[in-house]
């Protein structure tokens, strides 16, 4: 986590009354976390706590290993401050991002730094050989942490899309592989399977929790995010909250129709996936003799693969910047945050296209949001469902990914 001063819509705020010693407890944790080592004067500023409640505090928090003390900031007239810090070995996560032909499994800290990764490409998902593979990984992390280290670990996150089975025609599923995707209770199954408590978020919406709590969302309040993979899709911030939706597919800009439905026909307009998403990509690459997997690696941008990129490029830039006029007509947003598991260089091909394109559309009566790139990249949805226990454990309140004040 990198420190800085977080806006004021983003600051925790405590109380010093009696009976909320817990709370008041992870709202100094999640001071520390929005803006780095602080001393105990500061952290009393920042959290509205008396002194002598955030003394108490932080003495108890370093007495439990989930902070420790710092240098000694030497300098200024009376006794030298001590910085507090999160204690990276406080706490530790796992985040597992089951994709459609890959898994990704991280080992988290209690600072948010990745300790381990692990990852496995596959053709097509077998439910049967992912949720092994996800059981042993998760074993072999945890074994590796010692009794200790063990006894830290708050849980599994998972991230996954909530249809692993579905379009199954693009993706050359089975009927048989959707079905059983659509049978399995994932997050009981690999809770079962390795004992460790289990929170379950879409995939995308995982990677959105990831730039909300450790990258650029962490200083704009609305805004709409979108991660291009394989098939493309999104999550969405308001007010600082991650919104879900009634079904959990808040941000689904893949789904979004790309033209009306002519009248007279059967015939749906195609949707953002189908011209945005990587998946794509990899097929003008396939059509052409050239080898599909450089759609995510510095390849993508030089010969001869480039002029394929460049074709998909003004076709994807175009759909996305019709999607975000779109929500930015619904949401009123501050901006858009555009990721991918791509390269960056990619990712600042496709942000240019988007910005190219968004002048074609008509502004009137609509503010049009900035356009930022994230910051995570292709952990992200991995990185998100970690943060899904550590955010149960310890952070102000459940329901929020970041406090904001007044709520």
């Amino acid at each position: 986590m990198n420190a800085g001063t977080a806006p004021a819509h983003l600051k925790p705020r405590g109380s010093s009354q009696g009976g909320l010693r817990q709370y008041n407890e992870r709202v100094i944790l999640q001071a520390v976390r929005l803006h780095g080592p602080l001393p105990g004067a500061e952290l009393a500023r920042l959290t509205g706590l008396t002194a002598q409640t955030v003394s108490l505090i932080t003495k108890r928090l370093i007495d439990d290993g989930l902070l420790r003390k710092g240098t000694p900031q030497r300098g200024k007239v009376g006794q030298p401050s001590v910085p507090l810090a999160l204690d990276p070995d406080g706490a530790f996560a796992i985040g597992v991002k089951v994709g459609r032909r890959s898994l990704d499994v991280l080992l988290v800290d209690f600072a948010g730094q990745l300790r381990e990764r692990s990852s496995l490409a596959y053709d097509f998902p077998e439910t049967e050989a992912v949720v092994a593979e996800i059981a042993q990984r998760v074993q072999a992390l945890a074994h590796g942490l010692g009794e200790a280290g063990r006894a830290r670990l708050q849980g599994i996150g998972i991230a996954a899309p909530l249809s692993v089975g579905g379009w199954q025609g693009l993706l050359g599923f089975s009927p048989t592989l959707a079905e059983d995707w659509a049978r399995i209770d994932l997050r009981a199954e690999v809770e079962r399977r390795t004992g460790q408590p289990v929170e379950l978020l879409k995939d995308t919406a995982a990677a959105c929790v990831a730039e909300l709590v450790a990258g650029r969302g962490r200083s704009v309040k609305s805004f709409l995010y979108i991660f291009v993979d394989t098939f493309i899709g999104g999550g969405l911030v308001l007010d600082s909250h991650l919104r879900a939706g009634l079904h959990g597919n808040a941000g689904a800009v893949g789904s979004l129709p790309l033209g009306l439905a002519p009248a007279g026909t059967t015939t749906a307009p195609p949707q953002l996936l189908s011209v945005a998403s990587l998946l794509m990509l990899e097929s003008r690459y396939r059509d052409h003799g050239l080898e599909p997997q450089a759609a995510s690696d510095d390849r993508a941008l030089q010969a001869p693969w480039r002029p394929h990129t460049e074709a998909w490029l003004r076709e994807a830039g175009a759909a996305i910047a019709l999607a975000v006029h779109g929500a930015a007509c619904l949401l009123d947003l501050d901006g858009v945050i555009l990721d991918g598991n791509l390269a960056r260089a990619l990712l600042d091909a496709l942000l240019a296209a988007v910005r190219d394109a968004m002048p074609r559309y008509t502004w009137e009566g609509v503010a049009q949001p900035a356009l930022w790139p994230g910051t995570i990249g292709s952990d992200a949805r991995a990185l998100g469902g970690a943060w899904l226990p550590l955010q149960a454990s310890f952070a102000p309140d459940r329901e929020l990914f970041l406090k904001v004040d007044g709520s």
